[in-house]
């Protein structure tokens, strides 16, 4: 299955207008993970948003809330949109596997973006979630419950998800100098997100 984690780039290029539309009409059930992060933070903290779609609404609430947001997202179409509702923030397109900014931030994001990675992709990100964290930096992402992949659909096409297990995500972030400060195994109350939020122990 690891082969359509490829595709995931091109999907959503296809489907960024109505994937758009839909995230904007649909209810945002995951909301009470990003005020957690938002409260944690400084005002006006500089949040990496990685996988940020079209901006809605995550993007806009950290702007409106007074952060500065860099966004990136391998869709052009996507980061046309943020940058046309939010020209004031920094969007770039890119492919968060391979990006580095040289500069870091006070929190970095990969909801709802990190769980379309194969296995071997997500090991790989946690040095460059590093690599892009400030001291006592906030890191918040989102997984499957169990190691595993997955296909989903969306619009008559396949859309691939992983994870790996919890055991292993937390020697990940151990091992890249974040501990863990929550953990929610399939929460009823984020539409059954499993979610995880970790501070940079870097000082």
């Amino acid at each position: 299955m690891t082969d359509l984690s490829e595709r995931i780039i091109c999907h959503y290029e296809r489907h960024a207008l109505a994937w758009d539309a839909d995230r904007r009409n649909a209810a945002w059930n995951d909301k009470r993970w990003l005020d957690q992060f938002v409260e944690a933070l400084p005002h006006g903290a500089a949040i990496l948003d990685l996988g940020c779609g079209a901006g809605e609404p995550i993007a806009r609430h950290l702007a409106e809330a007074g952060f500065r947001v860099t966004g990136v997202d391998a869709s052009p179409t996507f980061i046309s949109l943020c940058r046309s509702r939010m020209p004031d923030q920094e969007w770039t397109v890119a492919d968060m596997r391979s990006i580095s900014l040289g500069k870091r931030f006070n929190g970095v994001l990969a909801w709802d973006s990190f769980f379309h990675l194969n296995p071997d992709d997500q090991r790989r990100m946690f040095p460059l979630f590093a690599e892009h964290a400030s001291a006592s930096a906030l890191l918040m992402f989102n997984t499957g419950p169990a190691y595993g992949e997955a296909i989903g659909s969306y619009r008559g096409d396949p859309l691939y998800h992983a994870s790996l297990d919890a055991a292993e995500y937390r020697a990940l972030l151990a091992a890249s100098g974040f501990d863990v400060i929550a953990h929610t195994v399939e929460d009823p109350l984020a539409g059954g997100r499993t979610a995880w939020l970790a501070r940079s122990s870097v000082t």
